[in-house]
């Protein structure tokens, strides 16, 4: 998947081309339920380009991560690290969603039990995610 792709938010304003490099993943921590409401669905993506002029808007939830949303209509756009490592767009943004099979889990020990996925993936607890993604304390 190394072919640049375009997304919208839901009015139009906000558009983007990115390079998907996986297959979704849905996050189910408290955050993203609350912003996306429900779990968020997401693809990694390198090469991430919001059109010039874009009324984007972030919200920085976490010391290492920040959200990325249209100021106009509200749609959740893409999740990413503040070192710009990552970049989690959400895959509702692009013209076909179904394009992307759902493989990994991101924080399934918080996942509300009033729903489940059918199909087998691979999971990751809180403990894993922040391991994986918050910064390293450098002993000072």
């Amino acid at each position: 998947m190394s072919t640049p792709q375009t997304g919208t938010c839901l009015c139009g304003a906000c558009t983007f081309t990115a390079v998907p490099m996986d297959n979704a993943g849905a996050c189910h921590c408290g955050m993203c339920r609350k912003w996306s409401g429900g779990m968020y669905l997401s693809v990694s993506c390198e090469d991430v380009k919001i059109a010039e002029g874009a009324p984007i808007g972030i919200y920085r939830g976490s010391p290492w991560g920040e959200r990325v949303f249209c100021r106009e209509c509200g749609a959740s756009l893409m999740w990413r690290s503040q070192d710009g490592a990552h970049n989690n767009v959400s895959i509702q943004a692009f013209e076909d969603p179904s394009q992307f099979e759902l493989e990994m889990q991101l924080f399934i020990d918080k996942k509300p039990a009033n729903y489940a996925l059918t199909n087998q993936t691979k999971t990751m607890t809180e403990a894993d995610v922040f391991a994986l993604y918050a910064p390293q304390d450098d002993a000072q």
